[in-house]
């Protein structure tokens, strides 16, 4: 049922039954790799492009989400998905065969929240038994798209973040698993003016701090309610920026906050200067990480923010700013 302003508490809360991370090498030897259910270590996927190496993470961690489920593709009612590339091309070539209805889902990197919120409303609402919802990124196939040609070595400011290569996909049903997806929050284009695509973390911080205290309000509970509060790629700059909005209204959530492009990289070793970024993001650390938290007892409740900066080549080029958007998923341990 509806939940205050912009949130839904869930009468029948779907149940996760399965999830499948397929991972790109240099996430592999991060501190989250052994915890992937696949690592590709052949950054092309051993595909043509590097289009066509997305669409096959996409088909690789569908599979395994199936696999672990225990269903296959006819079993599926709906499925909701998307990644960074124009037209949704990932998810349109990696996702056809297998020959389900679609929402294909532009939230840029939080995406995986948008697709988890929608296929969790399609179960609870009684409009389908099972949803797949999934998502991904490529470093190459977004470089390529939003900034320069790889071949080009241009120099990355300390405020950037790395895109990760990787998929995380999910299904739901109506009962099984031992994580249940309680409620959503819908978050709204939040845009402070920052133009720097560059420092992402800063235009998404504020839709990321916005979201978390329409939670707060619409679910009448304080930072304590939850174990974690798990934004998907702000980064070290984003968090700071979040933080600090939030301690402005009032919240503290200096120590329940956790945020997945900290988390899937290391900075030291692995030079991604301010964390990981991208829709796969968020989509690998939930499968590979949250979800195995919660499922152990270890997290009793999450609140699961993806975080997402609406910028395309065309509205960088035109000078525009980077309107950032966030939504939130509260998962429970059953």
């Amino acid at each position: 049922m509806m939940q205050g302003k912009a949130s839904i508490r869930f009468q029948n809360p779907p149940h996760i039954l399965g999830t499948g991370s397929v991972a790109g090498e240099k996430e592999g030897q991060g501190p989250l790799g052994e915890l992937f259910d696949e690592i590709e270590t052949d950054p092309m996927c051993g595909q043509e492009n590097w289009e066509a190496a997305e669409s096959h993470l996409q088909s690789k961690a569908a599979e395994i989400a199936m696999r672990h489920a225990g269903c296959v593709s006819a079993d599926i009612r709906y499925l909701f998905a998307g990644d960074l590339l124009g037209q949704l091309i990932a998810t349109s070539f990696g996702l056809k065969n297998l020959e389900i209805p679609m929402f294909g889902l532009y939230g840029a990197c939080s995406t995986m929240g948008e697709a988890l919120s929608l296929a969790a409303m399609a179960v609870d609402g009684g409009y389908a038994d099972k949803t797949l919802a999934l998502a991904s990124s490529h470093f190459a196939s977004a470089e390529k798209q939003f900034r320069f040609p790889l071949a080009y070595g241009n120099q990355r400011p300390y405020s950037a973040t790395w895109t990760v290569t990787g998929c995380g996909a999910v299904v739901l049903g109506k009962d099984g698993g031992k994580v249940r997806i309680a409620g959503i929050t819908t978050g709204k284009i939040v845009d402070l003016g920052v133009k720097d695509s560059m420092n992402m973390g800063a235009a998404m911080a504020p839709a990321a701090a916005d979201l978390v205290m329409q939670n707060l309000i619409d679910f009448d509970v304080t930072p304590e309610y939850y174990d974690k509060v798990i934004t998907g790629d702000l980064g070290t700059i984003g968090q700071r920026a979040m933080l600090d909005l939030l301690k402005e209204e009032g919240v503290n959530m200096e120590g329940y906050h956790m945020d997945c492009g900290i988390e899937i990289f290391d900075p030291d070793s692995q030079d991604t200067h301010a964390g990981g970024s991208g829709c796969g993001c968020s989509a690998l650390t939930l499968c590979g990480k949250i979800i195995r938290e919660i499922s152990s007892g270890h997290w009793r409740r999450v609140l699961f923010i993806p975080t997402g900066a609406l910028l395309s080549q065309t509205s960088f080029n035109e000078g525009q700013t980077i309107p950032g958007i966030a939504h939130g998923v509260i998962l429970e341990r059953v």
